[in-house]
């Protein structure tokens, strides 16, 4: 993201991961990003992740973005979101064992993210999650614990042509889980990148 990011190396369950770490000064903990689908393109440095990241630095937590497995110099082969998850897991074991968390994700990177949610919750200080262009019309989203509601910020695009809006608020809807809805903005947020780093970053500030 800029020349102060860390760029390493860990082990993951297929092998090596490639994480790249965004440090906040007196970080109060640290965000995890995951990122859009391997298959089509998605990495860490997507513009969306890299803008979740700069709202993460600007609200003081340390930002953690990683190629999930087969993407960059990560080790091994696409598993439709179940090796992927654990890919997430391993990097938050790895990065932030302890201490308070945030998650966020884009896209089938929110999806994995939920799942995530479910399995460390509530052993884990999960202080905030945040869920943009959620695959919800491609993947199986998982419901999320209720009482992490007031914690869960979902943005979505009215004109997301990747992933309908409406498949989001039928997931949304069972759980009344709030979605919030950016006019006129496609599934990448063209154009209104600054907006989408400021609303992440009122919520993490919230």
């Amino acid at each position: 993201m800029n020349a102060q990011t860390e760029h390493l190396k860990q082990d993951g369950p297929a092998g090596v991961l490639e994480v790249a770490i965004d440090r906040a000064p007196d970080a109060r903990g640290v965000m995890v990003i995951s990122h859009p689908h391997p298959l089509h393109g998605g990495t860490m440095s997507n513009k969306v992740v890299q803008t979740l990241a700069r709202a993460s630095v600007l609200a003081g937590w340390t930002a953690v973005r990683f190629n999930f497995r087969g993407v960059g110099s990560s080790e091994g082969a696409y598993d439709e979101g179940r090796g992927e998850l654990e890919d997430l897991l391993a990097v938050v074991g790895s990065q932030a064992p302890a201490g308070p968390l945030c998650l966020a994700g884009f896209s089938f990177g929110a999806f994995v993210t939920s799942h995530a949610v479910v399995r460390l919750h509530p052993a884990r200080d999960l202080q905030h999650v945040v869920l943009v262009g959620t695959a919800a019309s491609r993947f199986e989203v998982a419901e999320l614990p209720a009482e992490l509601q007031t914690r869960i910020l979902i943005i979505h695009g009215e004109q997301d042509d990747t992933v309908p809006l409406e498949s989001v608020m039928a997931w949304a809807r069972p759980q009344v889980l709030p979605v919030l809805v950016v006019p006129t903005v496609g599934h990448f947020f063209h154009g209104q990148l600054p907006l989408l780093r400021d609303t992440v970053l009122r919520h993490l500030r919230a």
